[in-house]
């Protein structure tokens, strides 16, 4: 039988980084493109992907993005959203596989780990940019995700904030769980078949997860 899976972005939804996040690249456009709210854009690709599609052939501005990103995630601190350890080891105490599916490059995560070591050892699977070639919004990254966890669209469950992210959530087939930590409630209904503020109400999380019937086809 295929294992349960449960599958959460990194940024928005274990971490508590978008704010600082969101300051750098509306900073970024403002200062190299002239746009306003170029952080809304770009939320969910990976880094090669906004590079490749907004900047290419421009070396200074692509070399001024790099230091600055270095910078900002080498002295993040990395806080995490609300009771999503604990319920992340529940949901392992229940026999689901767990997997972080994010945007953000291996180096980036080596700073999350030396801040919060414990990530590595609570999740599964850890898949960054380096393990997909197409980004958010396409679906490839938690397709790959449910391969490794033995797991399939009909019993995987998505955690997401950003639009690419849902977008890519709904588009893989599976469930998707929308946090309330990026985006208005509207727009991360419209995307997501729950929504929550944080993991604190795991008991609720996981009364509605447990509805879901193992035959029971995915939107």
């Amino acid at each position: 039988m295929r294992q349960k899976a449960l599958l959460f972005d990194f940024d928005g939804v274990v971490a508590d980084t978008e704010g600082e996040y969101s300051r750098f690249w509306d900073k970024m456009g403002m200062r190299l493109l002239g746009r306003e709210n170029f952080a809304s854009v770009i939320k969910g690709s990976t880094l090669s992907n906004i590079l490749q599609t907004y900047f290419p052939e421009r070396e200074a501005d692509t070399q001024q993005i790099l230091s600055g990103l270095d910078e900002l995630e080498k002295n993040m601190d990395y806080n995490l959203i609300p009771g999503v350890l604990d319920f992340v080891r529940e949901a392992k105490r229940r026999d689901f596989k767990t997997a972080i599916v994010t945007s953000s490059n291996l180096p980036k995560m080596e700073f999350v780990y030396k801040a919060r070591p414990e990530i590595k050892s609570c999740f599964d699977h850890i898949l960054t940019s380096e393990d997909f070639s197409a980004s958010k919004p396409e679906p490839d990254c938690y397709l790959k995700a449910m391969q490794l966890c033995g797991s399939d669209p009909q019993r995987s469950i998505v955690f997401e904030d950003s639009l690419n992210g849902l977008l890519s959530g709904r588009r893989s087939g599976a469930r998707v769980i929308g946090l309330l930590t990026t985006l208005p409630q509207e727009s991360v209904q419209a995307l997501s078949d729950l929504q929550i503020e944080d993991f604190r109400d795991s008991e609720k999380i996981f009364k509605w997860i447990d509805t879901i019937g193992e035959n029971e086809s995915c939107n």
